[in-house]
């Protein structure tokens, strides 16, 4: 049998890379520093950019955050915190990942979109879905939307019990108090309305652009 090209190669090794930190993200079951309050009783997050869209704009330098589109989920005295949700780095079988998990994989088929949801603490997995499937732990976040660490969400997923539409992440982007402000009033970033149809869909290459056209004209 020939071998893999390069191009091949590299992406199994990412994808099963991604696969074992997978295994470990939804393994821990302590929260991740910074990603405590996400497991409150479910809520509304009334916070001031908690359910927008943070969207990088052409001033923004930093090259881990150009062209991202962030979901914000908490935005308080304590900083904020969003799952950046235009950033895929490849599927993942659902088998595997279960398997990887030491959950059933009994008439699993399909992949799991992977996303990097942010520089911080990337060892730690969360997802992002519509609320109409929730745990116990599910947080509702605004609007219909809610993120669950619990690994049952990937079970019922694998099974098509899971929510409408989901998005995996693995990591965060946090700001400490008062820096996301900052960076707003400096013009590195928009604050729009997000809704289902542009946080879910898999139009990846556009979301960007779409998601900056919905920022206030000025005169």
């Amino acid at each position: 049998m020939a071998s893999a090209t390069p191009g091949v190669a590299r992406t199994r090794e990412r994808t099963a890379r991604a696969l074992i930190v997978l295994a470990v993200a939804f393994a821990v079951a302590a929260p991740a520093t910074g990603v405590g309050d996400m497991q409150r009783p479910k809520m509304e997050d009334r916070g001031r950019l908690s359910g927008r869209l943070l969207v990088a704009t052409e001033r923004l330098r930093d090259p881990r955050f150009q062209r991202t589109v962030i979901y914000m989920l908490r935005h308080d005295g304590d900083g904020a915190m969003g799952l950046v949700v235009n950033r895929p780095v490849g599927d993942v079988p659902l088998a595997q990942l279960l398997g990887g998990l030491g959950r059933s994989t009994a008439g699993v088929s399909g992949t799991i979109r992977v996303h990097l949801g942010g520089p911080v603490q990337p060892g730690v997995a969360f997802v992002l879905h519509t609320k109409d499937w929730t745990v116990a732990e599910s947080r509702i976040i605004r609007d219909g939307i809610a993120l669950t660490r619990d690994p049952a969400i990937l079970d019922a997923i694998a099974h098509g019990t899971g929510p409408k539409r989901s998005l995996l992440a693995l990591g965060y982007a946090g700001w400490a108090p008062g820096q996301i402000e900052a960076e707003i009033a400096r013009g590195d970033w928009a604050t729009v309305l997000g809704d289902e149809a542009l946080l879910f869909d898999e139009e990846i290459e556009t979301k960007w652009e779409r998601a900056m056209a919905r920022r206030p004209m000025t005169l």
